[in-house]
């Protein structure tokens, strides 16, 4: 059993990282469970008198002192063990490591992590009959033991920008996010080239937009919720991610996902943003008229208030469920039961978006969507696959290429066509029935996509891995662990099932570049997403990331959310 307790002499608040605390308890819990197989699992909280180094340079001088005891009932430690379970990945012999398994952080983590909230971390008792952990904190946090520095990995708040990224920034352009009201037309330009963005803004503001300038990708969805723009223009080489992060991030959030994203970018990778949700994809450098037209296009789309929907598909029923699936006051819905019909009113209609299926009488829905892409006027419309067919590997490919999205009907299958539809038909969810709001919101709040799926962190800091551990185990995935280049191919050589990795660049000896070239000359991996997480924003380095082979990067310290919305995204794909 597991029970916990709280000394009622102990002060109500205590002032530390709750997050820290947190991934200490949770690491010393799961190893009291992980080796207690009968007995039982206890955590108290007390204030504490004594216990910790006498000379300690924090807890000697603290106010107050409490402690937080985990106690178990299982096999122990021996005594020759004891002084060698602090160090990194040592447990205390193979057999126990092949029986109990696990991610190898051991309690080196957890005392480092206890040493930066000021506190100090002690195996008080092991014998045959179980162990006792006790962590000692100060009651009020007075900053760590010594000026270490804390994880990188993951962190919640914005970090200053470095002196060369503040060089970079030569003259930052002024925006109007101080002088906005309501009915104002206002476009957000993520953008971190001050050139390229000034002449963006210049042009919108003659367009009749005021403007938010963003030059981070972290900054573009806080400021898309704040200020619910009319419009999104979004490059994708940015700073701290790619734009395909900050795409995901905005349609996966219902309060910003109805708001048209325009990408605009050197990188040549369109269909993704198109598939991804994006209104529209030009590249880099733009004539200034394209530019004109493009934010005339974005203007004329807001202001157009019923998005139109065309349904093909030739079974009556199927026809009915779908439109009482999609339809409400906000769009207007027609039906077509052919392939003939179906082209003949796209050419007449100026649909937002088509659901298709791939079985119709006249033709398959393969050849509908060659058609589209041979006529220049219907190539960029929408689709959504709605197909019980089971694809083969080469037609999903095929329809990947010309579709928006694939759906295929299923348990989860209304749910995802509402969601497909409404995200490329930029509706707005706020506007939408409670009932189908609802849909999209279980949808969204699933980890499904992430359960049970494998992913190799590679980090020669063994706190970072931690970190990013514990982010991704409370939500189903099994994390595997390297701390060098070399050791990460050896054990993706042996391991099967990995479904991601997430690379550090900064790494002695080999580091994330060579991994990544390494990892890819093997044809296995060719496809498999991996996400760079490297300590510089500067511009050639995020270059030098996509050069290597990784499919995404991430600056450090990575934000949480930044980081589970990559994760899924790739493990969607």
């Amino acid at each position: 059993g597991f029970a916990a307790s709280v000394d009622p002499s102990l002060d109500r608040i205590v002032t530390t990282d709750s997050k820290r605390l947190q991934q200490i308890l949770t690491n010393l819990l799961s190893n009291a469970f992980k080796f207690t197989a009968q007995g039982s699992v206890s955590l108290k909280m007390r204030a504490a008198e004594s216990g910790w180094s006498s000379d300690h340079p924090i807890l000697s001088g603290a106010d107050a002192v409490v402690a937080f005891e985990v106690e178990d009932t299982g096999i122990g430690i021996p005594v020759e063990k004891q002084k060698i379970i602090f160090e990194a990945f040592q447990q205390a012999d193979a057999s126990t490591s092949r029986k109990y398994g696990g991610t190898g952080l051991g309690l080196a983590i957890s005392r480092e992590l206890a040493t930066l909230l000021g506190g100090e971390l002690a195996l008080k008792q092991s014998t045959p009959e179980g162990s006792q952990f006790v962590l000692y904190l100060p009651l009020h946090y007075m900053g760590a033991v010594h000026s270490g520095q804390p994880t990188e990995a993951v962190q919640k708040r914005p970090v200053a920008p470095s002196a060369e990224e503040l060089d970079r920034i030569e003259e930052p352009i002024v925006d109007d996010r101080d002088n906005i009201s309501p009915e104002d037309q206002v476009l957000l330009i993520v953008e971190d080239d001050v050139h390229y963005g000034k002449v963006l803004a210049d042009l919108a503001r003659q367009e009749g937009f005021k403007i938010l300038l963003a030059t981070k990708g972290g900054e573009a969805h806080p400021l898309a919720s704040q200020f619910q723009p009319t419009a999104i223009t979004l490059d994708v080489l940015l700073p701290d991610m790619t734009g395909w992060s900050v795409l995901n991030q905005l349609k996966l959030d219902p309060a910003t996902r109805h708001i048209p994203v325009q990408i605009v970018s050197l990188d040549e990778d369109l269909e993704r943003g198109l598939s991804g949700g994006a209104f529209a994809c030009t590249t880099k450098p733009a004539e200034t008229s394209s530019l004109e037209a493009i934010l005339a296009r974005l203007h004329e789309f807001s202001k157009s208030a019923k998005k139109r929907l065309l349904i093909v598909e030739d079974n009556p029923a199927e026809q009915l469920s779908i439109q009482e699936l999609l339809g409400h006051e906000d769009i207007e819905i027609e039906t077509a039961s052919s392939g003939e019909e179906a082209l003949a009113a796209m050419e007449k209609g100026n649909f937002d978006c088509a659901v298709l299926d791939l079985k119709l009488p006249d033709m398959s829905g393969f050849e509908v969507l060659e058609q589209m892409h041979s006529n220049a006027m219907l190539r960029d419309m929408p689709v959504v696959v709605f197909t019980g067919k089971e694809l083969s590997e080469d037609e999903s490919k095929q329809l990947q290429a010309m579709a928006r999205k694939v759906v295929v009907k299923g348990v989860e299958s209304p749910e995802r066509l509402l969601d497909e539809t409404a995200m490329l038909m930029h509706r707005s969810i706020a506007n939408l029935p409670p009932d189908k709001q609802r849909l999209i919101e279980q949808l969204h709040r699933s980890d499904k996509p992430l359960e049970n799926k494998t992913v190799l962190v590679v980090d020669d800091d063994p706190r970072n891995i931690f970190a990013l551990s514990s982010v991704l185990e409370p939500r189903g995935m099994n994390v595997l662990s390297a701390t060098t280049g070399r050791e990460a191919i050896d054990l993706m050589e042996k391991e099967d099932g990995i479904s991601i990795v997430l690379m550090d660049i900064m790494m002695p000896e080999m580091d994330g570049y060579e991994t990544i070239r390494t990892i890819r000359q093997n044809p296995t991996f060719r496809r498999l997403p991996i996400i760079a997480l490297t300590a510089k924003a500067m511009k050639g380095d995020r270059d030098k990331c996509l050069e290597a082979g990784a499919s995404d990067y991430l600056a450090k310290p990575v934000d949480t959310d930044q980081l589970l919305s990559a994760v899924r995204m790739w493990l969607k794909r």
